[in-house]
């Protein structure tokens, strides 16, 4: 199978898992938010950041939290995401942006060492915190933020290779100060859409 066959499956795939992950990500809010009022999404986490310090939600308290689930393999959604995030903060007002900490979890620990991690977030924004860790540690994450993700591997291709990519649903979080659940952005946002959204959330709720 040609790596453009390979692509256009992937790519197929992904709209199934991310439209999946939607479903699923709703009725999950739909369940929490009858009996508490907020959305099923986010919690506990603990990673390892660039710089190789553990990292847990409770380092971001006080923040808003800008999140996205990929992979530093990624040939193409992950970067466009990433860049839109960075395009978007740049877009802010400076007092806005500061409020808000750009984040990137790896679906791909096995792959994604702290050095790959290190190497990678600075090519979308200055103050973007990378976050890997264990296979257990990232599972972990992506279940609290009820990501999919699973490998695939081209026609023919040994499944213990390193030649794979991962399909994953592309959203980007909105996580409040106290580490709730407030919004999400679907894959295709538009930089000044996405940095409308942070705005109208960061000045209703200050």
């Amino acid at each position: 199978m040609s790596r453009k066959t390979l692509v256009i499956i992937l790519a197929i795939a992904l709209v199934l898992g991310i439209g999946l992950t939607y479903r699923l990500m709703m009725m999950g809010s739909e369940t929490a938010s009858s009996s508490s009022g907020a959305a099923a999404i986010g919690g506990p986490f603990e990673l390892v950041d660039q710089n190789g310090q553990t990292r847990t939600e409770q380092d971001f308290r006080g923040k808003y939290m800008l999140i996205y689930f990929g992979y530093t393999y990624c040939p193409d959604v992950c970067p466009t995401e990433l860049q839109v995030m960075g395009n978007a903060l740049d877009a802010l007002d400076p007092e806005i942006a500061n409020e808000v900490t750009p984040v990137f979890i790896s679906v791909d620990p096995e792959r994604d060492t702290v050095d790959a991690i290190a190497a990678y977030v600075p090519h979308f924004h200055e103050r973007m915190v990378g976050l890997t860790g264990t296979l257990e540690q990232t599972t972990a994450a992506a279940k609290t933020f009820r990501v999919y993700y699973a490998k695939a591997y081209a026609d023919g291709e040994a499944k213990d290779s390193d030649a794979y990519l991962m399909d994953h649903s592309s959203f980007v979080y909105l996580m409040g100060r106290d580490g709730s659940f407030i919004r999400h952005f679907n894959y295709g946002t538009a930089p000044e859409d996405m940095a409308k959204g942070i705005a109208e959330v960061v000045k209703k709720n200050g």
